[in-house]
């Protein structure tokens, strides 16, 4: 967990000069870096990485209709497309795998034929095992789009070169790799929009598709020099853990969009009620 400051930049175009970007502004901004796993694990253990940002001090109707907007969140992974075009799909996945590998493959042959079953499979697993960079070198995506007032758009975190190249063996622990970074320096990411043009080349019901249209910077995020493990790091931790952090916690201007994202507005909040985040 860490905590910095997202600055919006002036003179954005039309499709990216809503909501939270509508002006020029410095927000507060938290941090959580987390796996993707449902068990605790190492770091060592191939897994998803999750870039999550809880934008502070924003103003505006919420995304879920529940009166003002309480922050802008922004949950990211470093795959740049979903897994899977739909979330039923991945629901019937995770089910299958959660039964071991047998009946997993099982699954995957009757669901996709003898061939492209055992394919999928092998491409799944190459995208998990892909070597991890670190946070502070890796790009992050939301994979899904979101509006962007009457535009619809996918976002991307890109590090600052200035954040120094991939640490060896960041992809053993990333969470010691990035303490030290912090400790050391300020580290910078920008944050970017990609705009939607059309359902041919950019779906919105299908998050596995990956867009081809240019990213635009719209913002900076600043996580100044910090000690991750000092008093005050860890009260921030245990802040950072008890809260929500979901990306249908965010203002009408920028909803969450698509078959994916409908699907995480309900499973978040069963998860957000199950640990009891506020």
């Amino acid at each position: 967990a860490a905590q910095g400051t997202l600055d919006v930049l002036p003179n954005l175009p039309a499709f990216a000069r809503q909501g939270l970007f509508a002006k020029p502004a410095r927000l507060d901004v938290w941090v959580r870096l987390s796996n993707g796993g449902m068990d605790r694990a190492s770091d060592r253990v191939p897994d998803v990485r999750g870039f999550s940002m809880r934008v502070l001090g924003v103003r505006g109707d919420s995304a879920l209709g529940h009166g003002p907007a309480v922050s802008q969140d922004f949950a990211l992974i470093n795959q740049e497309v979903f897994a899977f075009p739909q979330s039923g799909e991945f629901v019937d996945f995770v089910v299958a795998a959660s039964n071991g590998n047998g009946a997993l493959l099982k699954f995957l042959i009757q669901r996709y034929g003898w061939l492209a079953g055992p394919a999928r499979l092998l491409k799944l697993a190459s995208t998990m095992t892909r070597p991890f960079r670190g946070f502070a070198a890796q790009a992050f995506f939301s994979a899904a789009p979101i509006a962007c007032g009457a535009y619809a758009v996918r976002v991307r975190l890109l590090p600052a070169p200035s954040n120094g190249p991939a640490g060896k063996g960041a992809d053993a622990d990333w969470g010691g790799d990035f303490s030290r970074r912090l400790q050391q320096r300020s580290l910078h990411w920008e944050l970017q929009l990609q705009p939607f043009v059309s359902e041919a080349l950019t779906p919105i019901e299908d998050a596995s598709v990956s867009w081809p249209t240019p990213y635009t910077t719209v913002a900076r995020l600043t996580l100044p020099q910090q000690d991750t493990a000092s008093k005050s790091g860890l009260f921030l931790a245990q802040q950072i853990e008890a809260a929500v952090f979901d990306p249908w916690q965010a203002l009408a201007a920028h909803r969450p969009l698509g078959d994916v994202m409908r699907a995480r507005k309900v499973v978040y909040y069963a998860s957000q009620k199950g640990r009891s985040a506020v």
